[in-house]
């Protein structure tokens, strides 16, 4: 618990910053995030040897998505197709000229081709939501950091009723509920204090709440990653919190959700 706690103190006083002052320096800081995310994806699957080029198009695509429309603050996310032309060729092509499939196979290609493209699009939206309002990024952070602290809390101390045991056996149904509403709770009244004071409570109860449990299923379909290949977290990088992706994988899920609801918040 201790280092658990001196990790979350060591995240806050380096996350906290970057993202007041946001802009360009923030687009990169996430573009950093988004390279180690991509390097824990990868790991995650590799039980060989996929040849160093090829993990290094995936690097560079994952910091091109990032970094494209770096200006960009209104939800509008433009890609040019010659990218994708140069990301499908920069995968498959290579299996020709390998023709191992021990070393490097279809499952291989299309998995990077993935993960590319869904670590490339999320870290730029959470730049772009960053710098479309602090504030409201703020919302969909506290959402995802409240729920998820006071799902495990919880679950700890109340929680009797598996949630989905073959999926993440410690969570409970009774830390999805307490977490939902207290997460649902604090969310809304930091956006009718902090964003805009004259939205309609029952809308903005039931968007937060919506979004809450979003970012619960998300944890859960991480998880599922996890699962799948036997590990316990994505990586070691954070101590007593795992990898990157196992910070990031409910307020992604917010994200791409909250842009579906912009328009009605």
């Amino acid at each position: 618990m201790k280092k658990r706690v001196l990790s979350a103190i060591v995240m806050i006083a380096v996350f906290v910053p970057l993202l007041l002052i946001g802009g360009k320096v923030f687009t990169i800081f996430m573009c950093g995030l988004a390279c180690l995310a991509t390097y824990e994806f990868i790991n995650i699957k590799e039980s060989k040897k996929v040849p160093s080029i090829i993990k290094i198009f995936a690097y560079l695509g994952v910091i091109f998505m990032v970094l494209n429309n770096i200006d960009n603050i209104d939800f509008n996310y433009t890609i040019d197709y010659k990218f994708i032309s140069v990301l499908i060729f920069a995968f498959l092509i290579p299996l020709v000229f390998l023709d191992d499939n021990k070393t490097y196979n279809i499952n291989d290609a299309l998995y990077l081709i993935g993960i590319t493209l869904f670590v490339g699009f999320s870290f730029n939206l959470l730049s772009v939501v960053r710098n479309y309002d602090v504030m409201y990024f703020i919302y969909l952070l506290l959402i995802a950091v409240v729920s998820d602290t006071f799902a495990y809390i919880s679950g700890s101390l109340v929680g009797k009723h598996k949630l989905c045991p073959n999926i993440s056996p410690n969570k409970t149904v009774e830390g999805l509920i307490y977490g939902t509403l207290v997460g649902s709770f604090v969310g809304s009244y930091f956006y009718l204090v902090f964003i805009n004071a004259s939205m309609n409570i029952l809308t903005i109860g039931i968007t937060t709440l919506v979004l809450s449990l979003i970012g619960a299923i998300g944890d859960l379909v991480f998880s599922m990653i996890k699962r799948y290949y036997k590990t316990k977290d994505f990586s070691n990088l954070i101590p007593g919190h795992g990898g990157i992706l196992d910070r990031f994988d409910s307020l992604i899920f917010i994200a791409l959700a909250s842009i579906l609801v912009i328009g009605i918040i």
